[in-house]
Parts: C-alpha cells; structure tokens; sequence
C-alpha cells in the first residue's frame, strides 16, 4: 500500500481548473479539483445526476445555486452533499492561494 496525499504535488501552472480522477468503481468517482481565481462560465450551471460530496480541503470559494439569493461561502473543512439535479456554479476561487477540493459523486 502506498500512501498518497491530496495536498501534496499540485499542479504547477494553473491557466484553468484541474480535475483529477483519483478512483472510480461503480457508482462512486473520487476527484481532487484544483483551482485558483477560476469559477464557472458565464450562465453556466451544473446539473449532474448524481448525489456530490464536496469539500474545501484548502483555500476559499463560493457555489452559487441556482434560486438562491446569496452564494454559499466555503472555507477550509467545509463541505456539502448537492442532491441530483441541484443546478450550482463556481461563482469564485480565492486568487491568492489554490483551492483544492475533494468531490466524490455517488
């Protein structure tokens, strides 16, 4: 067994969002994301069909979802479980440091 870290040997050059698959069996993918000052296209929303649990395990963002007046501020330890078809968006990733998520879809 070896043991890996999802903090360490991030992307170097981040010129747009980095998605990671780390596994994948049935029913369940496991991704590290990395972004920094990125967020969704413009009028762009997310509509998956599967549940997503979502984690900041570094830096700072915010989801918007769609009905919402105001978007959801994560930080550090931060997670959320987004049900199908709960239309959301990145609407904005710390510029200063990377934001590395952990997001499993099951």
């Amino acid at each position: 067994m070896k043991v890996e870290n999802l903090l360490k040997n991030l992307p170097v050059k981040l010129e747009k969002e980095i998605i990671e698959k780390i596994t994948e069996v049935k029913n369940i993918r496991i991704e590290r994301i990395t972004s920094k000052g990125h967020s969704s296209p413009k009028d762009f929303w997310y509509d998956q069909v599967n549940n997503e649990f979502v984690m900041v395990l570094r830096g700072r963002a915010k989801l918007q979802f769609m009905g919402e007046p105001k978007p959801t501020f994560m930080t550090k330890g931060d997670y959320l479980i987004i049900p199908p078809h709960v239309k959301h968006r990145v609407e904005w990733t710390d510029n200063g440091t990377e934001t590395v998520w952990l997001a499993i879809y099951f």
